[in-house]
């Protein structure tokens, strides 16, 4: 067995404010997992910093290389088979930079697994849905809001005070429903109820996104009862365990699961289930994956999702050449060849 760990640090191309970051460099890692000759991939992209709960791409590279990978191939040295993607999750640590590095790994046994069996993600995730766009953009800042495709719906990255004049033309001429996004800013109840008033008069409001911290039920439920939206967890979304302390607490109607931050696609792919057999209305959230990612992200969303959903493509300004590549079986996408060469390889193991 041979596994490889490159990183990919873009430049996106553009730029989104945040409460608590801004948004334009995205470091990304890919792996491979080479068996026999068959070769899986997988991807995360992670925060540059640590921020409201998630790790810092240096505290991720260093649990998958130090303590993951040595467990993949202990596990297959001791069975004579890699691990199946479903016990991928036992590889993580119960901390949050665990999960993150096991993600890539869990997409890459996958991928591996299909390929071996000559099988697709496709046959695995039937598509049921046409699963539609959901893009970013931020009202914390006086940048247009370009994000290049057809969109369902829009995240806006905001934090508690009154909107600027730009801010309430950019809502009231926008044309689809919003998600207000504030990212854990927040500390009173009353200043995200004033918001939502505001933000209400302008533009259709769908939900409110994370406004106090991972953890903090009784201000969510608070909040909850006291405005005509829905509220949606996302930062505060990793295991099973969270969302049915969100439904039993009625702190969220909504939820956001990111594969990165669960431990991975088929971990997701869980999570989303069992937040509809809760009553909890899903999507899928994102860090600014590659194409590669986001083309997996697709299948695994169209397959379980009809709620708008992080899928766009995440344009670059530092790289325009292929990021993926479709192949047949496995995952059916593969990372691009140039994006490979580009990046800088963080380790060889095996």
């Amino acid at each position: 067995m041979k596994l490889t760990v490159w990183r990919d640090d873009a430049t996106l191309a553009h730029v989104i404010e945040a409460a608590g970051e801004r948004h334009e460099l995205r470091p990304r890692l890919y792996l491979a997992i080479d068996h026999d000759g068959d070769v899986g991939y997988g991807e995360v992209a992670v925060q540059p910093a640590p921020l409201n709960g998630d790790p810092s791409v240096d505290d991720v590279v260093d649990e998958l290389v130090t303590r993951v990978l040595p467990r993949v191939v202990l596990t297959t040295r001791h069975e004579g088979e890699p691990p199946e993607p479903a016990r991928a999750v036992r590889l993580a640590a119960p901390r949050p930079k665990s999960r993150f590095a096991v993600a890539p790994v869990e997409m890459a046994l996958l991928d591996l697994s299909l390929r071996r069996g000559a099988s697709s993600l496709r046959e695995r995730w039937p598509s049921r849905f046409a699963t539609p766009c959901l893009a970013t953009v931020s009202l914390l800042d006086e940048a247009p809001w370009d994000f290049g495709e057809p969109v369902a719906r829009m995240r806006v990255k905001t934090r508690p005070g009154p909107l600027s004049h730009v801010a309430r033309s950019q809502l009231a001429d926008v044309g689809v429903p919003v998600i207000l996004d504030f990212n854990a800013s927040a500390t009173d109840v009353d200043d995200v109820v004033a918001q939502v008033d505001e933000v209400v008069a302008l533009a259709h409001l769908v939900a409110i996104e994370q406004p106090f911290a991972p953890g903090n039920l009784d201000d969510h439920a608070d909040l909850a009862s006291r405005i005509g939206v829905a509220v949606s967890l996302d930062e505060g979304v990793r295991t099973t365990l969270d969302l049915e302390q969100i439904a039993r607490r009625q702190a969220a109607s909504m939820v956001c699961v990111k594969p990165a931050r669960v431990g991975g696609v088929v971990s997701a792919h869980s999570l989303i289930e069992r937040a509809h057999e809760l009553g909890l209305t899903a999507y899928l959230g994102g860090f600014f994956e590659s194409a590669f990612a986001r083309g997996v992200h697709r299948v695994l969303a169209e397959s379980v999702l009809d709620e708008p959903s992080d899928l766009a493509l995440v344009a670059r300004a530092d790289f325009d050449g292929p990021e993926v590549c479709e192949v047949p079986d496995g995952l059916g996408f593969a990372p691009g060849a140039e994006v490979l060469a580009r990046a800088h390889v963080v380790v060889t193991l095996g």
